[in-house]
């Protein structure tokens, strides 16, 4: 069962928002919630501590899944843990009755690989599979997979959300690649979300060994996938999670300022509300 350091304050403030427009809240890791007030969705909404000692959590749990009381859905973008994680998602997907949407190896994960229907009180029909250029439309929104570059995953995807007050991009932990240029071309991305962290050593997940891990984009990649996905406001994500892999997120105004995209570095931490 996962506990909150905060308790319950900030899955309060979601649930009584009345936005104009909408409201989007960091949770950490690379998850978010987002809400225009009639409709609430969850992306890779992480609430574990890692594995220690190969990964260890270096921010606080900001609320207990069981604590939602209202999701219309969640998306994963691919199968890690911190992205698709049964103590986390799969309480929600209880309490809601929300959807929980993810490419097929993600769905797997929560099919086959920790029987979320086994496990928890979660129906087979709210577990859908989805694939590249799928739309999802939910309230206002239109959700659209996307592809995603990422060569650590066996299945990546990224999200477009679409609504009437604009656009957000979710890249889940894409890096820079041509692939991304014709997503951006496709939509107009107001605020888009990349992860970023440092180069650290970590131990092997099968020898424990000391071993070089680069598992998100570095200064200089995240501004190249940004220009790519014409991003117009970046949040970079993961940077605050996992300890040896943590980065400055300031230091990326040197790298952006002489490049048309990102037009605007927004630096969020966990719990803090952004709007759309």
């Amino acid at each position: 069962m996962v506990h909150s350091d905060w308790d319950d304050w900030l899955v309060r403030e979601i649930d009584a928002a009345d936005p104009d427009g909408v409201a989007l809240w960091y949770l950490g890791c690379n998850g978010f919630a987002i809400t225009d007030g009639a409709t609430t969705l969850f992306i890779d909404p992480y609430l574990g501590t890692g594995d220690p000692p190969r990964t260890v959590r270096m921010i606080p749990v900001p609320f207990a899944p069981s604590d939602v009381r209202t999701a219309d859905a969640i998306f994963a973008t691919h199968e890690h843990t911190d992205h698709v994680h049964g103590p986390s998602q799969a309480p929600i997907l209880e309490r809601t009755d929300a959807t929980f949407y993810g490419p097929a190896d993600s769905i797997a994960v929560a099919r086959e690989g920790e029987s979320w229907t086994d496990e928890w009180d979660v129906a087979a029909d709210q577990l859908v599979e989805l694939a590249v250029e799928d739309t999802v439309e939910l309230g206002e929104f239109t959700v659209t997979v996307e592809t995603a570059h990422d060569p650590d995953a066996t299945q990546p995807v990224s999200y477009v959300v679409d609504h009437p007050a604009g656009t957000f991009f979710h890249g889940g932990d894409t890096k820079p690649d041509a692939s991304l240029e014709p997503v951006g071309k496709r939509h107009d991305i107001d605020l888009g979300v990349l992860a970023f962290g440092s180069t650290g050593l970590l131990p092997d997940k099968q020898t424990g060994e000391l071993t070089e891990k680069r598992w998100y984009c570095d200064e200089n990649e995240i501004v190249e996938a940004a220009g790519q996905l014409r991003i117009d406001r970046l949040v970079p994500t993961h940077w605050d999670m996992w300890k040896g892999l943590t980065a400055d997120p300031t230091a990326l105004s040197h790298h952006a300022r002489s490049y048309d995209y990102p037009s605007d570095l927004e630096i969020a931490e966990i719990g803090d509300r952004i709007e759309l």
